[in-house]
């Protein structure tokens, strides 16, 4: 009984060294990512997406520190690979003197109107805005906020939406950066894919706009999705391309962090 009293006891020990590293001494450089499900990721999960980087660390759903590994997102039961992951190692072996603090905060089919302080996202049962600065301030004690990065405009692909896109965009890159002191914070979106706008002049229509932004934001960047391909279902990346989505996410990142 002893000896099951003593086991018990430091496995309860690892999981909650596992859940709260200590940082302290360490620069932890923290990335946001937000946007709806290409950047909470679809695709399909493998081992070497379960592997640990042993400088690579998340925000879990309870707000807890541990090792990141795929699915990083909890917005549906479906989540996979996403971008994140491979952009954080970019990062990691760009600077092997700091740790990297992923925080998930993408919600699957949400539509940039959701992204404001008070909205609702009826699919995920959630406040995507509110959740990701919740989630951002309590990782900050942590860490340097040192990026954003968004991927999102499927939902907002129709006639009706398309035109006020940029601005509502300027205006959330706007609250970011003001909720979360962070003014200079670089922004960085990407375009949706190929496949997606291939039958779809409102997702060319984001696209360009998505495009542009850089010339509109200061300390901005778009990513390109061109070339990459989907799983089957012609919205999401699949495994292969969601992860070299990532790889263009760092470099377009790095070009304005400098």
């Amino acid at each position: 009984m002893k000896h099951l009293f003593i086991y018990v006891f430091l496995l309860f020990s690892l999981k909650a060294m596992a859940q709260n590293p200590d940082f302290k001494g360490k620069k932890l450089h923290l990335y946001l990512l937000v946007g709806q499900s290409n950047m909470a990721g679809r695709g399909e999960v493998t081992e070497a997406d379960r592997t640990p980087h042993p400088r690579i660390w998340m925000l879990n759903k309870e707000s807890q520190w541990v090792p990141a590994v795929a699915p990083m997102h909890f917005d549906k039961p479906f989540a996979g690979v996403g971008p994140g992951f491979e952009f954080a190692k970019i990062m990691a072996e760009a600077d092997t003197t700091v740790m990297i603090g992923l925080i998930p905060a993408a919600a699957g089919g949400s539509p940039i109107d959701v992204w404001q302080t008070g909205g609702y996202h009826d699919q995920t049962k959630s406040y995507p805005y509110d959740d990701a600065i919740r989630r951002t301030k309590a990782a900050l004690p942590a860490g340097t906020l040192k990026g954003i990065l968004w991927h999102q405009g499927e939902g907002d692909s129709k006639p009706e939406l398309v035109g006020s896109y940029t601005q509502k965009l300027e205006s959330l890159i706007g609250r970011f950066r003001k909720e979360l002191s962070a003014r200079n914070v670089p922004f960085v979106v990407g375009t949706l894919g190929d496949f997606f706008a291939a039958n779809n002049p409102e997702a060319k229509n984001i696209n360009d706009q998505l495009r542009n932004l850089p010339q509109k934001v200061k300390r901005t960047a778009c990513a390109e999705a061109t070339g990459l391909t989907d799983k089957g279902d012609k919205t999401h990346f699949d495994t292969p391309s969601a992860r070299e989505l990532g790889r263009r996410y760092a470099e377009a990142f790095k070009k304005i962090a400098r």
